[in-house]
């Protein structure tokens, strides 16, 4: 019986024996159960959590949001008025650069000088403009205001003078005969003056010498009054009419020759004065003559 049992014995432990051995299998989602008390769904909803605080910020960087496509588009207006800043800059420099002007010399002294823009300006308005400015001269008796026109600030001369006002006067083109330096201006009449003394504007002209411009001016007798009324506060009216179709005649002015237009009344209306060999000077005042070629006798003559 004993021997009985221990046969069942050994075959017990044997039958243990042949029998194959599994393998333990640990994962890492194992550990981490273990770890985490077995919380597995609570880090779950943290990882997504996470992610979703991720997406979120994405979405504030990304160019999609209403804000970064304010600052995109304020951006690009920037930078492209910018660009169109430097563009206008660089091609006004190209296209709008003009050569400087040098300063005339001033063809006699003058106590004051005065400058009219007379761009976009007509013949009338022109003479207006100048007409006013002799009017209300600041200078002092015996003084004489210089008036230089300009068109975009830049002085012009003789011939563009010309032009602008339709005048019927035309110099020689060579401006070493006939200069484009000339000068407008004003003497003030003393107290004592005649009441023939005019207004006292003057038109000083520059010429190599009078044989240069003495037959321009005789060819311009005929329309000087017309192109030059306004600039001397002479109206058309049915009592200056006559003045427009009389002639100039021979007269000595300061002992100078001149070609002088009287009224009916035999007062000088206007003249233009050979004061030098390389000056004229149109005027309608006997004072602003002497004025004038005083000052001239004290400068070098200039072409």
């Amino acid at each position: 019986m004993e021997a009985d049992n221990k046969k069942k014995e050994i075959k017990t432990i044997d039958d243990s024996a042949s029998k194959p051995q599994r393998p333990v299998v640990e994962t890492y989602a194992g550990d981490m159960a273990d770890v985490m008390g077995g919380n597995t769904e609570g880090l779950v909803k943290k990882i997504i959590h996470g992610e979703e605080n991720k997406e979120a910020e994405k979405k504030k960087l990304s160019p999609e949001s209403k804000r970064n496509k304010i600052f995109l588009i304020i951006s690009v207006l920037l930078l492209v008025l910018a660009l169109s800043v430097s563009a206008f800059f660089f091609f006004k420099r190209i296209t709008g650069t003009v050569a400087v002007q040098q300063p005339s010399t001033p063809l006699i002294f003058t106590d004051q000088a005065t400058s009219l823009e007379v761009a976009g300006m007509k013949k009338d308005e022109i003479a207006q403009a100048v007409s006013n400015e002799v009017a209300k001269t600041t200078i002092q008796s015996g003084e004489v205001e210089g008036i230089y026109l300009t068109e975009n600030k830049q002085n012009i001369g003789m011939r563009r003078f010309l032009t602008l006002i339709g005048a019927h006067l035309v110099p020689d083109n060579n401006t070493l005969f006939v200069s484009d330096n000339f000068l407008l201006g004003v003497v003030k009449n003393g107290a004592n003056a005649d009441t023939t003394s005019g207004t006292g504007f003057f038109i000083l002209l520059k010429v190599r010498s009078a044989t240069d411009i003495f037959e321009s001016l005789r060819v311009w007798e005929p329309n000087i009054l017309n192109d030059l009324h306004g600039f001397f506060g002479i109206n058309l009216a049915s009592e200056t009419e006559p003045l427009f179709t009389t002639s100039f005649q021979d007269g000595v002015i300061e002992n100078k020759n001149a070609r002088i237009l009287y009224d009916q009344n035999g007062n000088l209306v206007l003249t233009y004065i050979f004061a030098d060999d390389n000056s004229v000077i149109i005027t309608d005042s006997l004072n602003t003559a002497h004025e004038v070629m005083l000052r001239l006798a004290s400068v070098q003559p200039q072409q």
